[in-house]
């Protein structure tokens, strides 16, 4: 289905972004991400127009969000869900499960090739294997592995990523949850990411209140709408901004 600047309604929606993949570009470590110069003064206004009704939702912990987004401390779901910010600015964290023991079960494997990289994460591992994309088979089988003797978590497979996380969390729940609460209550939710691990943020908002998903790039999704990049993603933002400016 096409999408059309119209379709975004500043006064009527919830807007819900990932990270990694929508907002910026994928970059070769997790730390190594380069958002656009025009990021934050656009997620400002964005905010300011719908009255707060926008919030980033991703498998990075809160604090990185706000790393990269600073000065800005928007309303949060980090580790997909494990832990969220309202708007109020009170953080809720889920009990999380010890990530200890995957980590000695997937080591062997990292030091034996030096592209791989385990990134933990309160309540979650990640192993990535972006630098070693032929590895992916036995990252995969390794991280399903770990996951079989180790209770509480579910694996999620992304872009050149495997991560094991809190079975108890996920995007479409964080979604929920904002939903419940001012200024998010009584909006049509729009959830805008690009991998499998938004696909239950797409199969939340597509089932309450009219909403709609928005998938960025390639590959089979459920989400109704799609757009190619990131790029893409922030024209489609700029265009709904100038829309408004000219109604003025």
């Amino acid at each position: 289905m096409s999408l059309r600047t119209h379709e975004y309604d500043f006064a009527a929606d919830a807007l819900f972004l990932d990270f990694d993949g929508t907002l910026v570009n994928l970059a070769p470590e997790p730390d190594s991400v380069v958002p656009a110069p025009d990021l934050i003064e656009m997620l400002q206004r964005l905010q300011e127009l719908s009255n707060g009704a926008l919030a980033v939702v991703s498998g990075r912990p809160v604090v990185q969000l706000d790393h990269y987004l600073a000065p800005l401390h928007l309303p949060a779901a980090g580790v997909h869900g494990l832990e969220r910010r309202d708007a109020s600015g009170r953080l809720i964290q889920l009990s999380a499960p010890d990530t200890a023991r995957l980590m000695e079960r997937l080591a062997p494997l990292v030091a034996r090739h030096p592209g791989l990289l385990l990134e933990p994460k309160r309540g979650a591992l990640a192993l990535h294997y972006r630098k070693s994309p032929h590895l992916e088979e036995a990252c995969i089988e390794a991280m399903n592995h770990a996951v079989s003797c180790v209770p509480g978590f579910s694996v999620l497979r992304g872009k050149m990523v495997v991560e094991a996380k809190a079975a108890l969390a996920d995007k479409g729940d964080a979604i929920a949850s904002f939903m419940r609460e001012a200024p998010f209550a009584g909006r049509r939710p729009v959830f805008v990411g690009d991998d499998v691990t938004d696909e239950a943020g797409f199969e939340w908002v597509q089932s309450h209140g009219g909403g709609f998903g928005i998938k960025i790039g390639e590959g089979q999704s459920k989400a109704n709408m799609r757009l190619d990049n990131p790029a893409a993603l922030h024209q489609w933002l700029e265009q709904a901004l100038r829309a408004v400016d000219r109604d003025r």
